[in-house]
């Protein structure tokens, strides 16, 4: 495995490297079983599978949420060791933000509701971050959890209107045996607030309506940011224990 910081070493690999088809994932760090569902897929479907590790400050709104942040960058690399990804690529704010954050991407229609109605800035900062990574690492196949179905859509509909050739995939979302979506802010519950966290699929999957699901929520302690259905789909932000979780399910 090669860890790769610069982004001009990166950019020479990938002229060395054509045109094998390489397939990435980006994360924040904090790898879980969702973020290894995702490496799995691209490993199995292409000739080489890059991993970004970059916990971008541009799409936190909530400076104590980025500082709190769970990850272990060396706990990290083992394991994408372990699973014989080819390239990892750790840059840090200054080679990504060289210039600082004055462009960004904006969307005007689907960031401004659910999460962009409560996290605002939020978006921005994430399609800057993942153009920006799609251009450097330029892949064939990138993959992306259902948990954050919103982002998905922003990213797809992002990568078609700027003709990249790039096919922005899916997976399902990966659960704890409870129900709970894998996250790794589930780190910072406590096991009985982990074990009560589980209502919010429950809720979101079995409540006949979107207020019936918040009553039920808001019933168990939890603080409802918003429940709201969109798409097909019911979707979800509560906090407990000052810890932020979000979920989304078919209907």
């Amino acid at each position: 495995m090669k860890i790769i910081k610069s982004v001009e070493e990166f950019k020479s690999l990938r002229e060395a490297i054509s045109p094998r088809t390489i397939g990435f994932v980006p994360t924040l760090g904090g790898l879980h079983e969702g973020h290894l569902s995702l490496i799995k897929e691209s490993i199995k479907n292409n000739e080489m599978s890059v991993v970004s590790i970059f916990l971008n400050p541009t799409q936190f709104n909530n400076e104590s949420d980025l500082a709190t942040y769970p990850g272990s960058l060396s706990d990290d690399l083992k394991t994408l060791d372990s699973l014989d990804v080819d390239i990892v690529f750790t840059p840090s704010n200054e080679a990504i933000y060289p210039n600082g954050y004055n462009y960004k991407i904006c969307e005007e229609r689907t960031s401004s509701i659910l999460e962009g109605e409560f996290r605002p800035g939020h978006y921005e900062g994430v399609l800057t971050v993942v153009m920006k990574l799609l251009n450097i690492v330029n892949p064939k196949n990138a993959y992306f959890g259902e948990k954050d179905f919103q982002q998905y859509i922003l990213i797809k509909n992002m990568v078609e209107d700027f003709f990249l050739d790039i096919n922005i995939i899916a997976l399902k979302t990966i659960r704890e045996k409870s129900g709970l979506a894998m996250s790794s802010r589930n780190n910072r519950l406590s096991d009985e607030a982990r074990q009560r966290a589980s209502l919010i699929y429950k809720s979101l999957l079995e409540s006949p309506s979107d207020e019936h699901a918040r009553a039920t929520l808001e019933e168990q302690g939890f603080n409802v940011e918003y429940i709201k259905s969109w798409m097909g789909r019911r979707f979800g932000a509560v906090e407990i224990e000052k810890v932020r979780l979000i979920d989304n399910v078919s209907l």
